[in-house]
């Protein structure tokens, strides 16, 4: 029963609901990600290298025959991966980065051209009458 309770009150923190959103988004941002790599990153690089196409790219151990199915290593799709992954690694690495520094901002307390939020305003309060106690 713990864990119920422990779920239902991950679930109504809007964690739970933060997260679901959190993952559409990423899985559509995979597939905005895999079409800028294999439309648009890909096709000008295989005109450079003359006409190579990374995806087709593989190492054959073994050919087909009528007993067996071709065995291979696809180097070429591990390399659109790796595409794949640096971008994505760049974009979220760009906007974990502006989030922080629009948090850092909100949170100094000298800085007014961006508006506190209510819990440190409320903290700062807080501090200033303990410290005026104190004295």
């Amino acid at each position: 029963m713990k864990i119920i309770n422990e779920f239902k009150e991950f679930a109504l923190r809007g964690n739970m609901i933060d997260m679901a959103v959190g993952i559409v988004i990423g899985a559509s941002f995979n597939s905005v990600v895999d079409s800028l790599v294999k439309n648009i990153l890909l096709p000008p690089l295989s005109m450079l290298s003359q006409g190579i196409r990374f995806q087709e790219k593989r190492i054959i151990l073994r050919r087909a025959s009528n007993s067996f199915s071709e065995v291979s290593i696809e180097y070429g799709v591990f390399i659109n991966s790796v595409v794949d992954f640096t971008i994505v690694g760049i974009t979220i690495f760009l906007v974990v980065k502006l989030f922080n520094s629009l948090r850092k901002k909100s949170e100094d307390i000298t800085n007014n051209s961006v508006a506190t939020p209510k819990q440190i305003v409320l903290l700062t309060e807080i501090r200033d009458i303990l410290k005026k106690n104190t004295k």
